[in-house]
């Protein structure tokens, strides 16, 4: 299996539906960098059985963050379990989704199950070790919740082709797959600092909707004349 040049440069700057029977799952997927987002809820079985790279069940740690200039940032999600690190890049409205899904899933647990205590942030939220070497540009994420020990779980699979440049459906075995297991109030500091972390990026121009670079913006909207704006 190998990544096309076209992906294997950096991916920079450029919705979850009602329940499962015991767990519920969240599932979203760029295709070709082109990003596609759906939903599946499937049984317990599929994350059990699925076989991982790497399995950090429970992590010590965990966060999506951002490193890099204002547009020019590459996103990843990374969890540490003892000395083991891993790391896989994302893109930035991956990690706003995945935030997002995570509130989300946090909300209707606490609706499913009142007597579980509310998910309350883990103090400050993790810091991303960097440098770091990905172990892949993720495909697909799946959210999940394991009832039994009362964790989240999100599943990255690798975004890779085979040997002819297809690409290879992220339900294909050979897909490498990575598992982080975190408790609730490590999820939701990752949710609440991931969006931070997206909302720090370049500020949008009120007129045309692009967005505005450190040095400055060239304007179409105003009055048919490149005009820079800088904010």
């Amino acid at each position: 299996m190998f990544l096309p040049p076209a992906l294997q440069e950096r991916t920079d700057e450029q919705s979850v539906e009602r329940r499962g029977a015991r767990q519920s799952v969240a599932l979203l997927r760029p295709v070709a960098c082109l990003l596609r987002v759906f939903l599946v809820f499937k049984s317990r079985n599929r994350a059990t059985t699925m076989q991982y790279q790497h399995d950090l069940n429970p992590v010590d740690s965990i966060v999506a963050d951002a490193v890099g200039e204002p547009g020019k940032r590459t996103f990843f999600l990374q969890a540490r379990q003892g000395r083991q690190l891993v790391s896989v890049t994302l893109e930035k409205q991956e990690v706003n989704n995945l935030a997002l899904s995570i509130l989300q899933l946090l909300e209707e647990l606490e609706e499913r199950y009142p007597d579980l205590p509310p998910a309350q942030q883990s103090g400050r939220a993790a810091q991303a070790v960097v440098p770091f070497e990905p172990l892949f540009r993720s495909s697909q994420l799946i959210l999940g919740y394991d009832e039994a020990n009362d964790r989240i779980w999100v599943i990255a699979k690798a975004l890779v082709a085979d040997g002819s440049g297809t690409w290879l459906s992220p339900e294909d075995e050979r897909v490498p797959a990575v598992r982080f297991v975190a408790t609730r109030a490590q999820m939701r500091s990752l949710s609440d600092y991931a969006l931070q972390v997206v909302a720090s990026g370049r500020p949008i121009c009120p007129l045309c909707g692009r967005p505005i670079d450190h040095g400055g913006h060239f304007c179409p909207r105003t009055d048919g004349h490149a005009m820079p704006i800088v904010l």
